[in-house]
């Protein structure tokens, strides 16, 4: 199977000073955190966060970061957010943290979310709304 990635959202968040550690640079977990934003700001925008039914929801399955940079405070930081191919049920996420304003990538991640029907904790089809966002090839 070739690769397939869409870039599908671009946020700008804030590095605020209490993202930073004893060291002087930006807290392992936060990375995290600069991932989930970006994820909730795109299903969101989808309709999946607000006012959404809770009978069918994304969960995370696995997630990941690759720490190449070491994000510091002040700035903004840029998370690229990508969708790989799809799945029935799941849709692997890849990210591309900057600084904003700099080429470098300071850390990339991905996260799988698979799609859940609370009901039963069990994997449903992804909806049309999450294949069409994507672009995903037929």
């Amino acid at each position: 199977m070739e690769h397939f990635r869409s870039l599908i959202l671009t946020s700008i968040q804030p590095i605020r000073w209490g993202d930073m550690d004893a060291l002087g640079h930006v807290n392992n977990t936060v990375y995290f955190r600069y991932m989930e934003q970006a994820r909730v700001e795109w299903l969101d925008a989808l309709g999946f966060i607000t006012g959404a039914a809770e009978e069918e929801a994304p969960v995370i399955v696995n997630a990941s970061c690759t720490f190449l940079l070491p994000l510091t405070y002040p700035g903004s930081v840029e998370v690229r957010m990508f969708a790989g191919h799809p799945g029935r049920s799941s849709l692997p996420t890849f990210y591309e943290l900057r600084k904003v304003g700099e080429d470098a990538v300071y850390a990339e991640g991905a996260a799988k979310l698979v799609w859940t029907r609370a009901s039963t904790g069990k994997s449903t089809p992804l909806p049309e709304r999450i294949l069409a966002a994507v672009g995903a090839p037929a």
